[in-house]
């Protein structure tokens, strides 16, 4: 339920939930029970294990405050495109350039890539105003050689998709579902099959045959290829492969411009990752077509609603607006997630719950796909831009010559070397953002920062939709990656509590620092997961009696912020099953990708080496995705990440047990009670670690290694608990 504010324009409107008001009571209610809580550990301190939770629950009520940024004006937004015609003649709609970032063909399938980029070009808007850019940042020529034959299948695919009206226009999936409804289908499906079997045996062949080079131009494209070209080392390459003002459709219609990009790579120089895959498209985009909007798109999110674009120019298109709005951002939505989502991917909190939250106060953060940045907000704020040193590279600049043109090409491949950016503001004052392995949180932090707002979109029909991990590795090693890069921001001068709350206010400040303080989750889910349950191997006591009032305090803290959480879930079209999938996966971070994101954080500070950045798979396997459908959770890999799980797993179930027997010996049950119920909690959620380590015979079982050294450790802790003496 909500309740409507006037609408700021014709083509939008904007709703404040209803619900606001109770959770803003909520919040006042919540907070009196934290201080009193906290009170009442600083006034037991002398007592052993009050230090250790005292530090747990502090840090909990700190990302509780967090987090009630989120409810305190809760927003949701309604468009019109069905009136744009009133406001923009089709001439007048503005140009969008779509940004494509691909790294790796074994990892990041180039068949995934080229249904991508075909969905995107296959937009219900004027062709000639698209221009999708793809950048290849492997350097490798098996996703070019994809996108040649891409190139001629979408001659074929966006007049047939406009003809039909089709609304899944993301090849692979619309031949999976109803291409037989249409009666040129079977043909189409058959070109498709034709050029997916011909990409797939060039990159598993890892070469390219010479039969399948028929053209001059593809030739001298691939001649680049010598021996000296490395992924790691190599020039500039900019590939056209479709000219909007040049090609046209079967039918004669103009088609999007497509171009192949991968900049040139230099081990003298600094990668910068996906940041400066970006920032190398910015100025690539800017020579060649400069569109007003930019579009960035993981190369795995393909687009599920042609009209995506008319929706997001219900708010480009509002004057109104139109001063200090920087982007559009549309949640990330995946296909493909089992029915319990076993491994909390569809991250509700981050990509939909919280968005909707931040909507109502300068908007939303910037999450690295299905964003419509308008060009400028990366050169200076919206009063105060600052100017690239290129003329041609203002954001304002006409570009009004052919994309082939050689003057155009040759400054391309000028601002796509790899020193271009050297003693220059790109990644610090222009572009993306550099410093962070999270460079989406910290260049939205940072445009927040300089003024402008953005906006969050959740339209009941994804408009994007994109594969996700379907091993518990993948998905944590995913994880961890961005802990790495958002402990880079908490420990840079750009922390949002203190650099983000001065130029953004409070609660956008606090809205930030939930996200980045996501690591210190680790201190109150480790403490948590064994202070109570060695304790009661100790048989001390750690918790107030039921008898007790405080206990009241206690089951009214967990059950309050247990109850309001899954209420936030299921408002978001989640179900209860999955909320409690949720809850134990974000449980199975803290032990994991929480504490060895910080761990790997730290060591990298001492100048020790790390990973660094390292490419999701999204090959998939058929005896992983069928455990994975059946909600059968994936081990199989020896992980250090694996050991704390499983050692929290055998001392819960050890402690459960335990606390059992001494309640049958006559034990002080409603002393007990609260750390029972808490080893419990814990049995429960660790469910699938004992299938894993116990019965289970499949590949994805709990490596028999990753259980013997966490029997051997809660051997030790078990151990240690009954030698300490009682508090």
């Amino acid at each position: 339920m909500s309740t409507t504010s006037p609408p700021s324009s014709p083509l939008h409107t904007t709703h404040l939930l209803r619900r606001a008001t109770i959770n803003r009571l909520f919040a006042i209610i919540y907070a009196l029970c934290i201080i009193t809580l906290i009170h009442r550990h600083i006034t037991n301190i002398h007592h052993s294990t009050t230090v250790i939770f005292l530090i747990a629950d502090l840090v909990l009520a700190f990302m509780w405050t967090t987090t009630t940024s989120f409810r305190l004006y809760p927003t949701r937004r309604k468009v019109f495109p069905e009136k744009l015609d009133k406001f923009l003649e089709k001439k007048d709609y503005p140009a969008v350039d779509i940004f494509i970032c691909t790294a790796d063909p074994y990892k990041e399938p180039p068949m995934n890539v080229v249904n991508t980029a075909l969905s995107l070009m296959a937009y219900d808007y004027p062709p000639e105003k698209i221009s999708v850019f793809v950048s290849d940042d492997g350097g490798s020529e098996l996703t070019l050689f994809a996108f040649f034959e891409a190139a001629k299948f979408a001659k074929i695919w966006l007049p047939f998709c406009r003809e039909n009206n089709v609304v899944d226009r993301c090849p692979e999936v619309f031949f999976r579902s109803c291409h037989a409804a249409f009666s040129d289908g079977a043909n189409i499906k058959a070109m498709y099959e034709k050029m997916k079997m011909k990409v797939e045996s060039v990159v598993d062949r890892g070469s390219i045959c010479a039969e399948y080079i028929t053209t001059d131009e593809e030739r001298k494209a691939f001649d680049k290829w010598d021996k000296g070209f490395t992924r790691h080392h190599h020039p500039t390459v900019i590939q056209v492969l479709i000219e909007s003002e040049q090609e046209k459709d079967m039918n004669g219609h103009s088609m999007p411009n497509l171009i192949y990009v991968s900049r040139e790579k230099n081990k003298a120089y600094p990668h910068n990752f996906k940041a400066g895959a970006l920032n190398t498209l910015l100025r690539v985009s800017a020579v060649m077509t400069n569109a007003p909007i930019v579009l960035t798109q993981d190369c795995d999110m393909y687009s599920n609603d042609p009209k995506t674009l008319q929706r997001m120019l219900c708010f480009y298109a509002d004057q109104s607006i139109r001063h200090n709005l920087g982007y559009i951002q549309f949640p990330q939505r995946f296909q493909g997630i089992n029915k319990a989502d076993i491994y909390g991917s569809e991250y509700k909190r981050l990509y939909v719950i919280n968005p909707g939250g931040m909507d109502g106060l300068k908007g939303p953060c910037y999450v690295g796909s299905g964003c419509f940045f308008v060009r400028r907000v990366f050169f200076g704020g919206p009063s105060s831009p600052e100017l690239p040193e290129a003329h041609r590279l203002w954001p304002d600049h006409v570009v009004k010559v052919s994309i082939r043109n050689n003057q155009v090409l040759d400054l391309a491949h000028e601002v796509a070397v790899s020193n271009y950016e050297e003693n220059s503001t790109w990644g610090s004052k222009m572009g993306f953002r550099y410093g962070s392995l999270s460079e989406d949180f910290f260049t939205g932090l940072h445009q927040h920062c300089r003024g402008w707002k953005s906006i969050f979109f959740h339209p009941r029909r994804p408009a994007f939709l994109g594969d996700l991990p379907i091993t518990l590795y993948d998905a944590l090693n995913q994880n961890r990656r961005w802990c790495i890069g958002l402990l880079e921001v908490v420990f840079s001068k750009y922390n949002p509590l203190t650099f983000g709350s001065l130029f953004m206010g409070p609660l956008m400040g606090l809205a930030y620092a939930h996200n980045a303080f996501w690591p210190i989750w680790s201190i109150p889910i480790i403490t948590y997961s064994f202070v109570p349950q060695l304790a009661l191997l100790n048989g001390t006591q750690v918790f107030p009696e039921v008898t007790n009032s405080w206990f009241i305090l206690y089951a009214f803290l967990f059950m309050g912020a247990n109850v309001q959480d899954c209420f936030d879930f299921m408002s978001a079209r989640g179900t209860f099953q999955q909320w409690w999938n949720d809850q134990r996966i974000w449980f199975m971070r803290g032990l994991s990708s929480y504490l060895f994101g910080f761990i790997e954080f730290s060591i990298k500070h001492l100048g020790i080496a790390s990973k660094g950045f390292h490419v999701t798979s999204k090959v998939v396997d058929d005896e992983q995705s069928k455990r994975y459908n059946n909600g059968v959770f994936e081990f199989g890999v020896p992980s250090p990440m694996f050991v704390p799980l499983a050692t929290v797993a055998i001392v819960n179930f050890v402690a459960f047990v335990v606390g059992i027997l001494q309640i049958l010996n006559g034990g002080n049950i409603n002393g007990l009670f609260g750390q029972m119920f808490i080893s419990c909690f814990g049995v429960l959620n660790s469910w699938p670690i004992y299938e894993a380590m116990l019965w289970r015979t499949d590949k994805g079982r709990m490596p028999r290694v990753i259980s013997v050294i966490s029997a051997l450790l809660s051997l030790v802790l078990c151990m240690l608990a009954l030698f300490v003496p009682n508090a």
